[in-house]
């Protein structure tokens, strides 16, 4: 009898080992799942590209990035800062770009996406909102900017050029950013946008998420992709996309990057998202050449398709 209880005991250590060798591993799995990028650290390396201009803005600019944060209100958790090194040392103020998230996907799960515009001497905003179609999680992270450009002890200090603000978003982040340049307290000082795979209005519209895509005044990037879907059926089906740019009266620029799943688009098309904003933002004349004129490298990019330009 004791031998069998001896063994019995061992048994149910094992059993019990076991278990909790497995709800370990079964955590960090989890773990892994919620915390892991949504873009890949190499992406800049990685990205297919077909034309010079995207290929060069694709690649990290020349200046070294620092990182900062704040605490922001509820689930918007925090306040992400990523700038040029250089800006402590600085006289001049910087150019900004704020990124809204997608459905779910806080700013710490691209952080390689922050760093690589920051490269190129932007000022780049973000934060963990999860639900960002309002646009507010925008207006808040740069109302912290500028209030932190005007406080003497901060390192922002008179180092944020108020008239050079930008703004991207991806999926549910698209209908953010139409909403943060037409419906938040600092909509009008947005200089230009970007929207990667934007939901589009009738889905937008059924899931509470509207936007007055008319309303836009500044000139406006648009981008998805072709492949799945969820992306071409659900997001943004091109019958869509071509009704928005139609309704948008600004200068303006809509392509669809071949072979992209609508999670790639957070980060595949960004050498012309960063050629964009440097045009845009800091007068980048080889950057433009993206974009102007009858040879407009995105045109004939054989990556690229359903390009439309009206500038």
């Amino acid at each position: 009898m004791k031998s069998l209880f001896k063994l019995t005991q061992k048994l149910l250590k094992t059993v019990v080992f076991i278990f909790l060798a497995l709800l370990i591993l079964f955590a960090a799995f989890v773990f892994r799942i919620f915390t892991a990028p949504m873009v890949p650290r190499n992406y800049t390396k990685t990205v297919k590209t077909g034309a010079g201009i995207e290929a060069a803005y694709l690649k990290n600019g020349s200046y070294q990035v620092s990182y900062t944060e704040a605490e922001a209100p509820g689930d918007w958790k925090k306040y992400e800062i990523y700038y040029p090194s250089i800006l402590l040392q600085s006289k001049t103020a910087f150019p900004v770009v704020v990124l809204v998230n997608g459905t779910g996907v806080s700013g710490s799960k691209y952080k390689a996406l922050f760093r690589h515009l920051a490269s190129w001497g932007f000022i780049v905003l973000g934060n963990e909102d999860p639900s960002t179609c309002t646009g507010d999680s925008a207006d808040a992270v740069l109302a912290y900017l500028l209030e932190e450009n005007e406080r003497a002890d901060s390192i922002f200090y008179q180092k944020v050029d108020r008239n050079k603000i930008g703004i991207s978003g991806h999926s549910q982040g698209g209908a953010g950013v139409f909403n943060a340049v037409t419906a938040n307290a600092h909509s009008s000082l947005y200089q230009t946008a970007v929207a990667l795979s934007p939901t589009n209005e009738e889905t937008a519209n059924e899931l509470q998420m509207a936007y007055d895509i008319k309303k836009l005044a500044i000139p406006t990037l648009m981008l998805a992709g072709t492949k799945g879907e969820f992306e071409t059926k659900l997001v943004i089906p091109l019958e869509q996309m071509k009704k928005m740019f139609e309704k948008l009266d600004v200068p303006k620029v809509m392509a669809r990057k071949t072979g992209c799943e609508h999670g790639q688009m957070l980060y595949a098309a960004d050498g012309y998202v960063t050629a964009w904003l440097m045009w845009q933002l800091k007068g980048d004349k080889r950057a433009a050449q993206a974009f102007l004129g009858e040879d407009a490298e995105i045109l004939t990019n054989p990556l690229y398709q359903d390009q439309k330009i009206l500038l």
